[in-house]
């Protein structure tokens, strides 16, 4: 049962808002999966007859963008975020290019997600493929492992991926800009309306490894991005360590500033972005469950 001052149970307090005002910037301005991380996926479950995909903190829905490029015979789609908007743009998004592949949005916490119902035929909807991309961090890690435990197929695999952001990415023009965010945030990184960012307690892999999920393989993937000042402050406006609404009344004139800082940097050219796309991929081992 579900209490009326708790429509969508399991969402932790405070994090359904967290990008929910920043939804169309996160669609425009967040680069993608990479081409050939989305290869890396497709070849877990390719030779299986109707591969089926579970992609937990989905937002605007890049993974199931990029996978349905790479794998054109997946068969069906569970994209989870806690965010209504973030959904709302995920549909929009994947829509037009699911073909025959079918697709449920399901808004919940990760950890407490569960099938809506079994696809025709079946007697439980078990995802082949389970994916987390720059979300994990935001979740109840063991939790979600043990979920995905308990949902997914027998030989299913498991990917946690990410690649850090322009706050931790190291260059000249990072540095300036993160002096410039702290200049006017404070010296802490911020996360949204929850205050500071919580560092993760320990490395990702840990977490696998004391999980189900313990067989891993490490995959990275070189990024090379070239961004102009007005997609940095998009980005900016999708972020939890720099959106509008944490500097108030002062945003317009960050805005000016920063503007005026990164034109000065790319001066007349681009802002290069040497990234490394991690991908974690981890199975059970001996695929037993």
């Amino acid at each position: 049962m579900t209490c009326p001052d708790d429509p969508f149970p399991g969402l932790p307090p405070g994090k359904e808002a967290l990008f929910a005002a920043a939804a169309e910037e996160y669609d425009r301005y967040r680069p993608g999966v990479p081409a050939e991380a989305a290869t890396l996926l497709a070849a877990t479950v390719r030779d299986l007859p109707d591969p089926t995909l579970l992609d937990l903190g989905t937002g605007t829905g890049q993974v199931p963008r990029a996978l349905l490029k790479a794998l054109p015979s997946l068969a069906h789609i569970e994209a989870v975020d806690w965010s209504r908007p973030m959904l709302d743009h995920a549909r929009a998004a994947i829509t037009p290019v699911l073909g025959d592949c079918t697709l449920n949005l399901i808004q919940t916490s990760a950890d407490a997600y569960a099938p809506l119902a079994p696809l025709p035929g079946e007697d439980r909807w078990m995802p082949d493929l389970v994916t987390c991309c720059r979300a994990y961090h935001w979740m109840s890690g063991p939790g979600v492992l043990a979920m995905a435990h308990r949902v997914a197929a027998p030989r299913a695999t498991l990917a946690l991926m990410g690649d850090g952001s322009l706050w931790t990415h190291d260059a000249d023009w990072t540095r300036a800009l993160r002096d410039l965010i702290q200049r006017y945030l404070g010296p802490r990184r911020r996360a949204g309306v929850l205050g500071d960012y919580p560092k993760p307690v320990r490395p990702f892999r840990e977490d696998l490894a004391d999980s189900a999920w313990s067989d891993v393989t490490e995959h990275r993937v070189p990024a090379t991005r070239s961004w102009t000042p007005e997609a940095v402050l998009g980005y900016l406006r999708s972020t939890s360590f720099a959106g509008a609404g944490l500097f108030g009344e002062r945003h317009a004139a960050f805005e000016d500033e920063a503007r005026a800082l990164l034109d000065e940097l790319a001066a007349g050219g681009s802002l290069v972005e040497e990234a490394v796309f991690t991908v974690l991929l981890a199975r059970r081992p001996g695929g037993a469950r």
